[in-house]
């Protein structure tokens, strides 16, 4: 019997059959169960087989339907397909057939209901206004944030560029007593000393060459807010003095002027320098690091929360097929395992590049590995002789060990610990990638972690 066969074939490919034998029989289970494919003949006993998928799909749009038919009613496999099938499989059909459609198939769902989850994610606001994440890294920053925003503190934000310093400098505003002020930025390394100081405390008339009317500064624009300065460590000595006695007096003076003006601004600072080196060196007052650095948060690397990847390629990839009018709405496992496996050297700003470029390159409705960076596309060298081998030897068992827990730890992390695609992934069985990590101690707490 046809259904004894292709129940067979499921099970044998690891996966749990769901029997019907009519099309109620399987409407009523789809209701009951949670199933990623149907495999669907168009000669049922009780109903036509496209009014069946048309139920399906009404019910569930993403739902996997793979139809079944004779040569003589290929006609119906067609309609079925233009109603949303994801295949057809023509009687007789060979099993290896029917097991590549099986993995094609569940491959689409499991990718459509990892992209789902990820926008409900999203929808949700995972972190604080544009900041996004669920690793416990960026999850203790969260916390931070929470605890030091209503605070009158300063705050000294440190991390390496592009890991979105001022998207937490914002924050830490919007989540404040002064969240109804305006929010500053000071670029302080990309103007020359004079210029800083004009820009930060105002000028009279007549201060200096061109300066032909009075002018208010940064503090002065930020009365009531917040001023944030961007790699404050690149301001110059003088410039510390004066911004030290505003933080100390919550006072100053405009360039050329006499009268003495008041700053009631929240101070939030950041840098991807390391101050207290640069203090040791004498380019950073001591005096006004310890003034900064009341209340300090570290943004971690990218790659050290790298569970964030697809949370954040996923909201780039929805603000910009937006954007660009793009009928872009997924990414690919292909592609999406790439995005895991790069180090991120430019953090989260380069990941951004990397999906805004994909975008607007795309003309399809999935992010594929061919939209993403030739450098990130091209294998990593597997000469044998590239792989350091020491003077003493090494271990054959072991190497190949330590490999294979490697492959399985990187795929349960792409799979976010989901031991059925990871198993998919490595093309085994889920009782032997079981077996596997049992073997190798690994498991799915220990890969999270």
């Amino acid at each position: 019997m046809l259904q004894d066969i292709l129940t067979s074939l499921v099970r044998e490919e690891g996966h749990h059959p769901i029997r019907a034998s009519t099309g109620r029989e399987a409407l009523d289970a789809l209701e009951r169960e949670e199933v990623d494919l149907v495999l669907l003949d168009l000669m049922l006993p009780d109903m036509r087989g496209q009014e069946v998928l048309r139920l399906i799909r009404e019910r569930d749009p993403d739902q996997v339907v793979v139809v079944i038919t004779a040569y003589s009613s290929i006609e119906g496999a067609i309609e079925a397909m233009r109603e949303g099938a994801f295949h057809y499989l023509p009687k007789p059909f060979k099993n290896e057939e029917v097991c590549i459609t099986l993995r094609k198939g569940l491959e689409k769902r499991h990718l459509t209901l990892e992209n789902r989850r990820l926008r409900e994610q999203l929808d949700h606001r995972l972190g604080f206004d544009s900041i996004i994440g669920k690793s416990k890294p960026i999850q203790e920053v969260f916390e931070l944030i929470r605890l030091a925003a209503p605070s009158k503190s300063n705050i000294l934000i440190l991390g390496d560029s592009g890991t979105g310093k001022e998207l937490v400098a914002k924050s830490i505003h919007n989540h404040s007593k002064r969240k109804d002020g305006p929010f500053v930025t000071v670029n302080s390394g990309s103007m020359p000393p004079d210029l800083l100081e004009s820009n930060l405390f105002g000028h009279v008339k007549g201060a200096f060459t061109g300066a032909v009317s009075h002018k208010k500064g940064l503090f002065e624009a930020a009365d009531g807010g917040t001023i944030f300065f961007d790699e404050i460590g690149n301001i110059p000595l003088d410039t510390q003095a004066k911004l030290l006695r505003v933080i100390q007096e919550k006072e100053f003076m405009r360039l050329g002027g006499l009268e003495t003006l008041k700053a009631d601004t929240r101070i939030v600072a950041a840098t991807n320098a390391h101050l207290d080196e640069l203090v040791a060196e004498g380019s950073f007052r001591e005096d006004l690091f310890y003034r900064l650095n009341v209340i300090t948060i570290h943004l971690p690397p990218l790659r050290d929360r790298a569970e964030d990847i697809p949370l954040l390629a996923q909201a780039f990839l929805q603000k910009y097929a937006k954007e660009n009018d793009k009928q872009l709405s997924s990414i690919s496992q292909a592609a999406m395992e790439l995005l895991m496996d790069h180090a991120w050297p430019g953090n989260v700003r380069e990941l951004e590049n990397v999906i805004e470029r994909a975008v607007v390159l795309s003309s399809g409705e999935q992010l594929g590995v061919d939209l993403l960076p030739s450098a990130m596309r091209r294998p990593a060298a597997t000469d044998a002789t590239e792989i350091p081998l020491p003077a003493e030897g090494v271990s054959l068992k072991e190497a190949v060990t330590e490999y294979e827990r490697q492959l399985v730890v990187r795929a349960l992390r792409a799979s976010g610990g989901v031991q059925k695609r990871a198993a998919e992934m490595l093309s085994v069985k889920p009782t032997t990638l079981h077996e596997m990590m049992k073997r190798l101690g690994v498991t799915v707490e220990s890969v999270a972690s």
